[in-house]
């Protein structure tokens, strides 16, 4: 017996002396079996080309079939434009909500890993589901005989539809984790793998927009030109191409246990202060109750110091005489340990934050919508070539595959001598400094917009719907300048909800994250449709008529510029208020 207590403390005593000398990874993360992980035989960069590559195929394969999807839905299954719109637009909101879905499981059962493991699968699935419907000819509506188009089945829609909306839940359980199980590869308790951090997210963002740029190029060609069936077969591929990538680095890998359910957590928080709202706070908050163990109690989640805000939630974490005297400390909905007390705190904090992304995400919408619109009536020839307005969208992506590598290897060096910042900018100034050139963005497309009308008028085109001879290429400025803004304010994004989140709820946050885009498309919508009812009162034809030479889409874009300025005034003030975690 005495034997086995002696080499039980020497086993001890020697990972505490690997941990200190920083063999071991501080943040509580394990190999693939569950044993802690040397620091040099795991993640780091090693780790993250598997990571990269899974996110760059399959945000090939997403973009693959969304880029074109409208096409397919009136040209080959003959729907209205309004349907096949609705149906898009539809779907896409889908694939932003099932992101919660995903992150739950992940952080309160499954684990990132096994998360993204398994969704992939059914993302997998959909894809080659959605290449029979377009390949067999049984499961599609013959071609239309002139204007004939017979309409699809019922059975081939069911078809059809079962494979997108099992790419929906699929991408559901992919974005959320994927980020954050590529940001578990560096170790947050480590300086040095903490700045590669930063520089893993501006990477991850630079590898979603090369999928997008060969989508909105090769594979758009390809369905046009050569087949639905093959042009939906290669987006599969690649997705396959993405799992195999990434059970290829399951050995390099670092992995965070999850900690249980976080929604539950927040509710124990909720219920508990609720249940001694008579009770008064200690004046010293160290009597607050918290585990003695160095981890905390929540599985996968290093202990949370106390903050003096919300001092409401902190009688969750109050231990009661009867407790006390009864010496029992286990029922959570009674009593929450400080840990689980700052989690709900940091969450409610990071919601202003979180609610200017929106008004982000509405100006980025525009990119799909009425600088599309705006293009259609510009001139789009060069010499005897025709660029499509949508096609324009590219240069989006070609302004951030330039800045991406132009922030991490220069600006990010020039920032670091001034602010003194490992990364350059702080989350916090990096988005702040996008939401600026959000702005600058719109003021660019009401600038080519005033010039446009100035033409309509000269040339007495106001009540013709024809484009003007004012070339569509006076739109690039605008689109270079909102992909400037996207590697601020959306990478910025991401590193500020993986940072700042409490570790075992890292998941859920990306889902929230993503949760802005969804927002910013219906408030768009939701401006769009309240300027539409202002403006076309009394029989005017509004700021956005069908013929745009009529209107004043340069009105719309002052607006949304305006609503931004005081998105960013919003956000400064936020900003200065926010108080970072601080786990120990």
């Amino acid at each position: 017996m005495g034997s086995q207590e002696n080499d039980r403390a020497i086993l001890e005593e020697g990972l505490l002396q690997n941990e200190s000398n920083g063999l071991y990874t501080g943040d509580g993360s394990v190999d693939f079996h569950g044993n802690p992980v040397l620091k040099q035989n795991t993640g780091n960069w090693k780790a993250c080309p598997f990571i990269l590559g899974n996110e760059g195929c399959e945000r090939l394969a997403y973009y693959g079939i969304s880029t074109n999807l409208v096409t397919y839905l009136t040209n080959k299954l003959h729907q209205g434009n309004v349907s096949a719109a609705r149906n898009v637009t539809t779907w896409q909101g889908t694939c932003y909500l099932t992101p919660l879905i995903g992150a739950i499981l992940a952080d309160a059962y499954w684990g990132r890993y096994w998360t993204i493991a398994t969704f992939s699968t059914i993302y997998f699935i959909g894809m080659c589901t959605l290449t029979l419907s377009a390949s067999v000819p049984a499961l599609k509506p013959a071609e239309c005989v002139g204007f004939m188009c017979p309409p699809a089945s019922a059975a081939q829609y069911i078809v059809f539809f079962l494979g997108l909306y099992l790419i929906a839940l699929g991408t559901g359980g992919i974005k959320p984790c994927v980020s954050s199980f590529g940001a578990d590869q560096f170790d947050d308790t480590d300086p040095a793998e903490r700045v590669k951090k930063g520089s893993f997210f501006n990477w991850f963002y630079f590898s979603i927009n090369i999928g997008a740029l060969i989508s909105s190029s090769f594979l758009v060609w390809i369905q046009d030109n050569a087949g639905w069936g093959l042009g939906f077969g290669i987006p599969a591929l690649f997705m396959g191409l993405a799992i195999v990538s990434f059970f290829s680095g399951t050995k390099l890998y670092r992995f965070q246990k999850p900690g249980g359910s976080p929604i539950t957590r927040m509710c124990q928080v909720l219920v508990a202060s609720f249940h001694k709202r008579n009770v008064k706070i200690p004046g010293d908050s160290n009597l607050l109750y918290e585990v003695q163990d160095k981890s905390s109690a929540i599985e996968g989640s290093r202990k949370l110091e106390h903050s003096n805000e919300l001092k409401c939630l902190d009688k969750a974490a109050v231990i009661s005489d009867a407790e006390l005297k009864s010496g029992d400390f286990s029922n959570p909905w009674r009593l929450c340990t400080v840990t689980q007390v700052e989690e709900f705190k940091i969450l409610i904090r990071m919601f202003p934050i979180w609610a200017t992304g929106i008004v982000f995400s509405a100006v980025y919408a525009q990119m799909s919508t009425l600088f599309v619109e705006q293009g259609t009536m510009l001139d789009t020839t060069i010499g005897s070539f025709r660029i499509p307005p949508a096609s324009l969208s590219t240069f989006d992506v070609v302004s951030v595959i330039f800045w991406v590598p132009v922030y991490d290897r220069f600006i990010v060096p020039m920032a670091r001598k001034v602010t003194g910042n490992g990364r350059g900018f702080t989350e916090i100034q990096r988005m702040g400094i996008g939401l600026f050139i959000s702005i600058l963005c719109m003021s660019a497309a009401a600038l080519v917009e005033i010039k446009r009308l100035e033409l309509a008028t000269e040339l007495d085109l106001v009540h013709k719907p024809e484009a003007v001879p004012l070339s569509i290429l006076w739109q690039i400025p605008q689109y270079f300048l909102l992909g400037a803004a996207e590697v601020f304010t959306f990478i910025g994004q991401l590193e500020f909800f993986y940072d700042q989140s409490p570790d075992a709820m890292r998941s859920l946050c990306s889902a929230l994250s993503l949760l802005t885009t969804a927002l910013g498309n219906y408030l768009s919508s939701f401006i769009l449709t309240i300027v539409t009812y202002l403006t076309t009162r009394n029989g005017q034809p509004g700021w956005i008529p069908d013929n745009l030479n009529e209107g004043h889409l340069d009105f719309f874009f002052w607006l949304l510029a305006a609503l931004s300025f005081f998105n960013l005034l919003l956000y400064i003030v936020c900003a200065k208020r926010y108080r970072p975690k601080k786990a120990s």
